[in-house]
């Protein structure tokens, strides 16, 4: 007899989401993390998350980001917490020059072409258009491209994988924290997870490890998941009235590649400090060798290429800072299949930078497909075979 029906191994923001959804179908389940979640080990940190309804990186998206709204909502109404801010989603690029991101070329077309084929409410803005209704943003060239949607904004991480794992808990599901699995392998009797405090069985199991997923499962995942450190910059604001906190999420691109752009966020209530962003592909790290800490240089450096000029009121004063990683596959989007050699293990990495807008829509997934063999959402696109 096995001590549950299915093991979350991992409780970031797919495991989390995860073990909530399977509680909330009465289904027995665990979970387990080698740390006490939420924490800032892996990709789920950072205060806020973007949020955005039209997914450029691919229409198969946004079934999972328009679930995953519906459910913070839910979860609001149920635990009393703000986890979802629709403060709205801006993203600019020049609009005649190439622009990049996540790996997709014009991807604010592709993100506009997206809106269009869901009907996703969204306006078009030129660069007057964006310097009069957001007079904040400073070094506009004048060919700039604006598309504004007002259903996008931010989510909190810590709060929604808190929220998530107090319900979960609620309806029955177990949580081991600080317990480090060591290995895992599927038998007649089906799936034994070693852990260091002793062993754990269940009838099936999902691994959302993110970055300790390859070192876990070990092939084909070792040669397809990559693991990036990437660093998260709170900027003290000059003019604490200048940006509002209705202020939306900003992605803007500046630059025809994938590192020439940056995100950044309103000022929460209370903070006087804009964070921003960009992001790294090149540099390989692990999940246990990543440098966590943020060198003064590096602050200098995102202040200098992307912020300076571009939002006014912001200063280059470091309030506070923070390292992260992502694991990314090969073509930048989702791996959400079973294990070649495990059919009872669900295997959901890498979110490759992108993941979180969709997470609260994914658990709900990985809790219909361990219920009911299948998803009412189309897997397909993330499927492990694409690789082959």
């Amino acid at each position: 007899m096995s001590d549950f029906e299915v093991a979350v191994v991992g409780l970031g923001a797919m495991g989390s989401a995860a073990l909530y959804q399977l509680a909330r179908q009465g289904i027995a389940a665990v979970g387990i993390d080698r740390f006490d979640p939420p924490h800032a080990q892996g990709s789920s940190h950072g205060d806020t998350r973007i949020t955005r309804r039209a997914i450029g990186e691919g229409a198969a998206y946004v079934p999972l980001v328009m679930r995953s709204h519906e459910i913070w909502r839910e979860l609001e109404r149920q635990t009393g917490e703000t986890l979802l801010t629709e403060c709205g989603t801006l993203i600019m690029a020049p609009a005649d020059k190439p622009n990049s991101h996540h790996g997709k070329p014009n991807f604010l077309g592709r993100t506009i072409k997206t809106a269009e084929m869901y009907g996703i409410e969204h306006e078009l803005l030129n660069a007057a258009e964006i310097q009069a209704r957001f007079p904040h943003y400073g070094k506009l060239n004048g060919d700039e491209l604006g598309y504004f949607e007002p259903g996008g904004g931010y989510v909190c991480p810590e709060r929604c994988i808190g929220a998530q794992l107090r319900r979960a808990r609620e309806l029955g599901a177990t949580t081991l924290t600080d317990t480090e699995v060591v290995s895992l392998r599927q038998d007649a009797g089906g799936v034994r997870i070693e852990t260091a405090s002793g062993p754990v069985t269940a009838e099936r199991a999902v691994v959302t490890a993110g970055p300790w997923t390859a070192p876990l499962l070990g092939a084909p995942f070792d040669q397809l998941l990559t693991v990036n450190r990437q660093v998260l910059h709170w900027f003290e604001l000059d003019d604490p009235d200048r940006i509002g906190a209705d202020a939306p999420v900003a992605i803007w691109m500046h630059g025809p590649g994938d590192t020439d752009y940056f995100y950044s966020f309103p000022p929460l209530a209370g903070e006087n400090s804009l964070k921003a962003a960009t992001e790294q592909y090149h540099t390989a790290t692990t999940a246990d060798t990543v440098d966590r800490q943020v060198s003064a240089a590096e602050s200098a450096a995102m202040y200098a290429a992307h912020i300076e000029g571009r939002i006014a009121g912001v200063s280059p004063r470091v309030v506070k800072t923070a390292a992260c990683v992502y694991t990314v596959s090969p073509d930048l989007g989702f791996i959400i299949d079973r294990h070649r050699d495990f059919s009872d293990v669900l295997v959901v990495s890498a979110c490759s930078g992108h993941g979180f807008k969709h997470s609260a829509g994914i658990g709900e997934v990985i809790a219909d497909t361990m219920k009911r063999g299948t998803s009412d959402i189309d897997l397909a696109p993330f499927a492990l075979g694409r690789f082959a």
